[in-house]
């Protein structure tokens, strides 16, 4: 007896789930090519000092023992498998970002389903979270359009998110159902974990699972239990040995300045999330206690109050603004109460999925290159970094290094230091005085004898500059692309 062919509403149906598919297999083969750009060079650079000392790493990225947010569990985790295979520390953060990005898929997975029992309604969530943006590229750790989640999808924020979903979707369940004393306690566990790994992420998760308690409106029982959960994700915050989580509320003015672009074009960015803002708004309509209306609005609160009194660190809690309204874009046009309107939203969500995935379509690039690419796609690939592996013959593991801050971002991923960091940090205090002995160094009107004592105070081996970086004392050893150089200090 033949098998009856599947009706077109089946394959309608189907077709969410196999373009979710394609978005998993492409960012499997991104993590196979693994791009670099932005932070990756720091956390490379945090498992190669894990590597070596488990007890006492110090300072990532300059010779200084002093304590980073970045040494997280889960970079502690990477640190040890580092440690106990012969892998390099890009394959280690491979293997990373596989673990993340499954987190990812299956959190989201996990916690749609608590909002909706259809069968296409997670496929959905995840095309709408990674294209449900804008028409302008918009890369940032933490962020999850299909672009930027390519490019940090080896960072610990990747994997706080997906463990954020997780314990959104956990928290959903307890707080319906009569739950054990373990289970809650569990989730302060997890909850501190999430703060551990990327704490702007936690701040998102903070805002998500005070937005489900908020609407569950728990009794005295729950109420109690959620408080020994809060207590014992407090403790481990207390006792984690890497670094004072607390005394990163007093380095906000450190982070300003970076954090302001979150507040430039936010109509390009991000304009098709009104879609879901709208969605949001009915929602509103039907349930005034609706968890995801409620997570928008402390979200946009924190971030509105971070634009208003410029705190613009606390802008990176845009992602509570957009993920609920991307997930209430996909659910409506599963839950929606008629069928032609659930017809209707469904239409143009895809439509606006469309917008969004060829917004990004040069992601395309981080598999293929930007040869394989048409025209038009290939204008809208960003080409990786380039990397510095090529002063490595030369260059050891605990080597201090001059150079600028573009390669400060990038030399300590292979093992050595540099003078200055060339990223924040909030934990070194002469970070300014090492910026400043980098920009003296480098200025055309200072000294011999002066450069050279810079290069004293600080141990330097090696200079990385162009050829105008030149001195008696300098001798070029090899040289890299955009022409340029590397020196060894003569001592």
């Amino acid at each position: 007896m033949r098998a009856a062919p599947p009706s077109p509403a089946g394959a309608v149906r189907a077709l969410p789930q196999a373009a979710a598919a394609l978005v998993l297999v492409l960012m499997l083969l991104v993590i196979v090519r693994l791009p670099w750009a932005g932070d990756l060079g720091m956390h490379a650079a945090t498992v190669q000092r894990l590597r070596h000392s488990l007890s006492n790493p110090g300072n990532p990225l300059v010779d200084a023992d002093t304590p980073s947010p970045y040494y997280s569990p889960w970079m502690l985790l990477l640190g040890c498998l580092a440690r106990i295979t012969s892998l390099s520390v890009f394959d280690v953060l491979r293997i990373g970002a596989v673990v993340g990005l499954g987190l990812l898929v299956t959190g989201v997975w996990r916690y749609v389903r608590t909002l909706s029992a259809h069968r296409a309604a997670p496929a959905l969530a995840i095309l709408s979270l990674v294209f449900l943006w804008g028409p302008l590229l918009f890369n940032w750790s933490g962020f999850l359009g299909l672009n930027s989640l390519a490019l940090t999808v080896s960072y610990p924020s990747v994997l706080a998110l997906g463990l954020s979903f997780h314990f959104w979707a956990w928290l959903t369940r307890a707080l319906r159902d009569e739950t054990r004393w373990g289970v809650w306690l569990g989730l302060g566990l997890l909850w501190g974990l999430i703060l551990l790994c990327h704490q702007f992420t936690g701040v998102v998760a903070s805002l998500g699972a005070l937005a489900m308690v908020i609407a569950a409106r728990p009794g005295r029982t729950v109420l109690l239990r959620l408080g020994a959960a809060l207590a014992l994700g407090v403790v481990l915050l207390w006792l984690w040995p890497y670094y004072d989580f607390f005394s990163l509320f007093s380095a906000g003015a450190d982070l300003e300045a970076i954090h302001r672009p979150l507040y430039d074009d936010l109509a390009g960015r991000f304009g098709l999330v009104l879609l879901g803002v709208v969605a949001l708004g009915l929602r509103w309509r039907r349930d005034r206690w609706d968890p995801l209306v409620l997570f928008f609005v402390l979200g946009a609160l924190v971030f509105a109050a971070g634009g208003l009194t410029g705190h613009y660190s606390w802008g990176r809690a845009l992602p509570a603004v957009l993920i609920p309204a991307q997930l209430a874009a996909a659910l409506e046009a599963v839950s929606a109460g008629k069928r032609a309107v659930r017809v209707g939203w469904a239409c143009v969500l895809g439509a606006a999925l469309a917008v969004g995935a060829w917004a990004q379509a040069g992601t395309l690039g981080y598999v293929v290159g930007r040869d394989a690419l048409p025209g038009a796609v290939a204008a809208k690939y960003r080409t990786p970094w380039v990397g510095y592996q090529w002063i490595t013959p030369w260059v050891k593991y605990g080597d201090v290094v001059m150079a600028r801050t573009f390669p400060s971002r990038q030399i300590p991923a292979y093992g050595p230091y540099t003078v200055a960091p060339g990223y924040p940090d909030v934990f070194l205090p002469d970070a300014g005085r090492r910026d400043a002995a980098v920009t003296r160094y480098f200025a055309a009107g200072t000294s011999a004898e002066g450069r050279r004592a810079i290069l004293r105070e600080y141990g330097v081996r090696w200079v990385v500059g162009g050829r105008s970086s030149a001195e008696p004392w300098l001798r070029q050893v090899a040289t890299g692309p955009g022409e340029q150089v590397l020196y060894e200090v003569d001592r």
